[in-house]
């Protein structure tokens, strides 16, 4: 039996701005093709050569249209989608044992069909397989092992959910984490500026207060998150964004410098969802991928992923993984940040869909998705 795995995305992928379909003799899609080969060379000089005898640590990232995953001679054969024109296609073969075989593979915003023997060896092999849909969520998670939480340590997560004063221990840990964490980010990725100077002091004040004197509630303690975020992406404002050849094909003007990390496609309302400008595209991308790979953590380690002590637990939502990645956060903020100071993008990295919503080229995509996977 064969699995569809379509992404959002229409079947025609074309950049911001291009009003036709793609042709082998378009300029624009030329452009376009020739971008997405750029991400895709990028992507191959950043991986270190592994020994030969080294297992491989880095995940398979795949994007594009018409991706397949089947068995062959009871080997694992996987042929990359298509994401522009021309481009040659892309197969890899894995063996039982393969020493080469990734321990996770990304499907990145794109379509395709696997089968069931396909899962059935990625169980064997405890590889797991993560769908990313082209906001940048998380759509599924096979993992390898399968699910099967270790009753003492769910019953953990119950019973420290349940106590306050073990509930509110836990949470202030995560945030007091988590804006030290801010700290270096800021420190370390951003230049020197008033807005980064007054979000490092807010920091530290938070987190020395947290030390001395934690928020008897979550109303407290999420206040104190809240003023700490606002600083810190505060400080981000203005920051300017290299591009090249937008008098040809020109770009939004909010697009020039980061403003805020809440979208304008989202009615009013202020949400991270669905973003609206680049940075913020990469950083949903970025925080996919963190949460993929904290809920397989989550899972490996025996700890029920839906039951979370900061987090409230939502249908379908990996409140515990929510938890786990609130440390990390800055972490992966600081990868993008030092990404988009290192390239100069082009508006054939992004496409703008009918409500606003900025998302990534396909290749795009895979160097933001490699960055939090390999921090």
């Amino acid at each position: 039996m064969v699995i569809a795995i379509d992404g959002l995305a229409p079947p025609a992928i074309r950049p911001f701005g291009e009003p036709g379909q793609f042709t082998d003799t378009d300029g624009d899609d030329l452009e376009w093709a020739e971008r997405c080969g750029f991400w895709q060379r990028e992507t191959e000089a950043a991986r270190e050569p592994r020994a030969r005898r080294q297992r491989e640590k880095r995940p398979l990232i795949l994007c594009g249209h018409g991706a397949s995953m089947r068995i062959e001679d009871r080997a694992l054969v996987i042929r990359d989608g298509f994401s522009h024109y021309p481009q040659k296609p892309v197969c890899h073969r894995y063996f039982h044992g393969d020493n080469a075989l990734p321990p996770r593979i990304i499907m990145v915003d794109g379509s395709g069909t696997l089968t069931f023997d396909v899962l059935t060896w990625l169980g064997e092999q405890g590889v797991a397989l993560i769908h990313v849909d082209w906001k940048g969520d998380v759509v599924s998670v096979f993992s390898g092992g399968g699910y099967a939480a270790d009753r003492k340590k769910a019953q953990w997560q119950i019973d420290t959910r349940a106590d306050h004063q073990r509930r509110m221990a836990f949470s202030t840990g995560l945030i007091t984490q988590k804006i030290a964490a801010s700290v270096v980010t800021l420190k370390a990725a951003l230049p020197g500026s008033r807005r980064r100077d007054t979000a490092i002091g807010k920091a530290r004040d938070a987190v020395a207060r947290l030390k001395s004197n934690p928020p008897v509630d979550m109303t407290a303690l999420r206040l104190v998150e809240a003023v700490c975020a606002s600083a810190y992406f505060g400080a981000w404002r203005d920051l300017a964004i290299k591009w090249k050849a937008t008098t040809r094909r020109p770009i939004p003007d909010d697009w020039r410098l980061f403003t805020s990390r809440t979208s304008l496609a989202n009615g009013g309302k202020l949400l991270n969802i669905n973003a609206s400008h680049p940075i913020n595209a990469m950083l949903n991308y970025a925080y996919a991928t963190l949460e993929a790979r904290l809920r397989i953590q989550a899972i490996a380690d025996g700890y029920d992923p839906t039951i979370g002590i900061m987090h409230n637990g939502r249908r379908e939502k990996s409140a515990y993984v929510f938890d786990t990645m609130e440390p990390e956060r800055p972490k992966v903020d600081a990868a993008v940040l030092a990404f988009v100071a290192g390239h100069t993008f082009s508006a054939a990295d992004f496409v703008i869909d009918e409500g606003g919503v900025c998302r990534l080229s396909p290749q795009l995509a895979r160097q933001v998705c490699q960055l939090s996977s390999n921090h």
